[in-house]
Formats: C-alpha cells, structure tokens, sequence
C-alpha cells in the first residue's frame, strides 16, 4: 500500500544533474491504436471564414492561400483544408462520464508565428483498441468572450473571440468537475475554461514572488535577453505537464529549466502546485532528477497520493537500427534517421522521498523503446519488441490497475518517426506494466 503525503508537497525537476541508471523493468503492448495524420475536422461555424483553412503561415515571409499546394517532406502539402486533429499533448486523469479520455490539442504548428490560424481546443477521443483505431468524439473549441484575457489575442475583434496558435500553446489538461485546466507554454500561464470551452480564467505563473515568463510572453520585447526583470522560461518549456493529485491540487511542470541573466541553463526544472479552489499558486516546489541523456519532461500523472508517473524523452526520433551512415545526409534521405530516438521512458516517482540534495525519488522506468510484443500488436517491430520512436511523447494515464496510456504529439506535419518521409500519426497505446505500478 502507498502512503499518503502531506498536501502542500509540490515537485520540480532537475535537468542539469541527470540521474543514474536506475531499474527498468518490462512493459507488454496490450493494444495499439491509431488516427491518421490526415483527420481534420471544420471549424465552429462561427468562426471567421480563414479558419477553414489552416497553415498559411508556416513560411513567415511567405503567405499561402491555395490549399495543398506547399509539398512537405513528409508528404502532407500544406495549407489545410480545415483545422487538423493533431499534435495531442497530454490527457486528463478525469474521464468523461461516456467514456474514452480527454486530451488537449497544442498550438497548431509549433510557434505564435505559423500558427494563427490554427483554432485551440481539447478533445473527447474514445481509443478501440479491438478496431486499431481512434473515434473523435467531441472536440470543443477554446473561446474568450467575456475578454478575460489579458493581452490582444489574434481575433480580438470577432464576437466569439475563439482563442489560436498565436495566442496559447496549451500542452497540458486536468477536468475538476465543470471546470477544465490547461497549462500553456507561451507565458507560461494556466488556463480555466468551462466543459464547452469558455475561458473562466487566465492566470500568470509566480515563482518565489516574482512572475516567470518567456520570450512569448506578451510583456516581452523581441530579442530581449534573459535576466530576472525580463524572462526566465526558454522558449517553448512552459507547462509541459499539468497533474491533478488525490487532494485536488495541481502540478504544473515546466518542460526545461529556467534561463539565468547571463544566457545560463540552471540545473532544475520546477514543478509548482496550484490551488484551484482559491486559483493561486501555493508557493511549494520541489526537483526531480531527469534520467541520463533526457532533456525533458513530456507529461505528469499520479497514481495514488503519493507516486505519479512522468515521461522523460530526448528530442530525437527513429528507430536507431534505421540510423543514417552520415551525421548530415542529403536532404531528400527518406530511408534513415539522422539523430534517431534513444530516450524515451515512462518513470515512477515517489513525491514521499527526498535524497540529501532535496530530490524526489524515482523508482522503476519503463522503455518505450523496447516494449514486449508477444502477440505481433503493433507496427515498426523488431523481433516480438515494439518500438514507440517519437520525438514528442506527451500523454501519459493510468487505465486500471495493471495498465497505462500514452500516446505521441505528431507535430503534423513535421514529424517522422514511424517513416522517415512520413507524417506521423497519432498514436496511442495501451501497456500492460505490473511491475511499474506496484509499490
């Protein structure tokens, strides 16, 4: 049985002292599902009539109107007919009462500046694991009407005010009741919206009494540099990770550790504990040690009072048996990896253990890379071993007592990690894993 902790413990994690090798044990592909790469869906019908199509911006000198018409290496052109259902950055622990799972889709194509016309949402999706694939069931657009956020947002002038990519880049969801929570990486900042997508509230993120923020914070001049009066969050390493514990607290996990005055990296990336009953910052924080040759946390989930569940990944992806023999192959290399996938985990930690640095333990990992697949479930084996090689894994649950989810933000349409000349897909798989989860 695990043991309760106080409810004030919050976590952080540390970056710049990786942790030693430490135990893996075995996980088991127990169901493989999937939605293509090419699923989209239409806007809300009042939406502005551009939001029919999307990724006009990805080259910011270059506006494209004339839908697929720009090829990608991975073989989706682009701009898109519609707004497509990718790039699932995290779940909620909370299911919907019908079933399946919430996840939270991120800000369109990777940046404030290609990605305008991408519309915000979360999704309702139903894994059928027996059918191999992914139902939407529901996706529910982000909108601002009653102006509560802080700063001109991109439809500013529109009476739905539906929120985009060049507002918010949400990679994190938590549903308490009616209420739904998303951590975004561009203030960083925490969202509050109702079931069906109205903002209820924005709050600016406050460590040691000062207000973190990163280059795309809309109080940031352009090509200002680090420092404590200006920002602290590297771009892009906002709240990758947003966990709803037992008590009703949330934990809200920066993805890479903050900057210092003089361009430095500090050693920890801080996990801070927000109360969402008073909706403000409680002031706890603790550190985490990321495992050896991770540079980020992809997503954080508990298991019980005491123990949660973070994925640790490098930036890479590919099979490593699929390697390219150059370190920079030619540009049209479409059968190898130039910097293939080496970590990619899913570890346990115990918030009820500190080592004499003030870290949080970790316990048991599984590799996502070498998964046991007996009964031949999934694609891209090796032997009976599956691999799972993407460069973004972000979602991660517990799906009863023996079993997790997790699943890949595909990044459309830049990632390739299943294929090296193709978009990936969203992929979600479910894995037997007793060892992991019994303490």
């Amino acid at each position: 049985m695990r043991m309760a902790i106080p409810s004030v413990l919050i976590l952080a994690v540390a970056l710049g002292s990786p942790a030693a090798s430490q135990q893996r044990v075995d996980a088991t592909l127990a169901g493989h599902s999937r939605l293509p790469a090419a699923t989209f869906s239409a806007p809300p019908p009042d939406a502005p009539r551009e939001n029919f199509l999307s990724g006009r911006f990805l080259d910011p000198l270059s506006r494209v109107d004339e839908p697929y018409s720009v090829p990608q290496r991975t073989g989706l052109p682009t701009p898109f007919l519609g707004q497509p259902v990718q790039g699932i950055s995290g779940f909620a622990q909370e299911r919907p009462a019908t079933g399946g799972i919430w996840a939270v889709i991120d800000n369109g194509f990777g940046s404030k500046r290609n990605s305008p016309d991408a519309l915000l949402s979360f999704v309702h999706l139903v894994p059928e694991f027996g059918l191999g694939t992914i139902r939407v069931a529901n996706r529910i657009w982000l909108r601002d009407p009653d102006q509560l956020v802080p700063f001109r947002i991109v439809q500013e002038g529109t009476q739905a005010r539906y929120l985009t990519g060049g507002d918010f880049d949400p990679e994190s969801i938590q549903v308490i009741g009616d209420q739904v929570w998303i951590g975004d990486e561009f203030g960083p900042f925490l969202l509050s919206a109702t079931l069906d997508g109205r903002i209820t509230g924005i709050y600016s993120t406050i460590y040691e009494g000062r207000m973190l923020r990163s280059p795309d914070h809309p109080s940031v001049a352009p090509g200002t540099a680090p420092g404590p009066a200006t920002w602290q969050v590297a771009n892009s390493a906002g709240f990758e990770g947003l966990g709803l514990a037992p008590d009703g607290q949330l934990w809200a996990v920066l993805e890479q550790p903050l900057r210092t005055s003089h361009g430095a990296t500090e050693d920890d990336v801080l996990l801070l504990q927000f109360d969402p009953v008073q909706r403000a910052w409680t002031g706890e924080v603790r550190r985490l040690a990321l495992t050896e040759g991770a540079t980020s946390i992809g997503d954080i989930s508990f298991v019980d009072a005491r123990h949660a569940l973070v994925i640790e990944r490098d930036n890479h992806q590919g099979d490593a048996a699929r390697a390219c023999a150059e370190v920079t192959p030619p540009a049209d290399a479409g059968s190898c990896f130039p910097e293939p996938a080496q970590v990619k985990r899913v570890t346990m930690i115990d918030l009820g253990q500190r080592d004499a640095s003030g870290r949080i333990a970790r316990l048991d990992q599984i590799d996502l890379l070498g998964l046991s697949d007996p009964q031949g479930i999934g694609p891209g084996r090796i032997g009976d071993r599956f691999l799972f090689p993407f460069q973004t894994i972000e979602s991660v649950v517990m799906d009863g007592p023996d079993h997790i989810l997790v699943a890949n933000d595909n990044n459309l349409p830049f990632s390739s990690g299943r294929s090296p000349d193709q978009a990936d897909d969203t992929e979600m798989i479910r894995l037997h894993v007793p060892e992991l989860l019994a303490r």
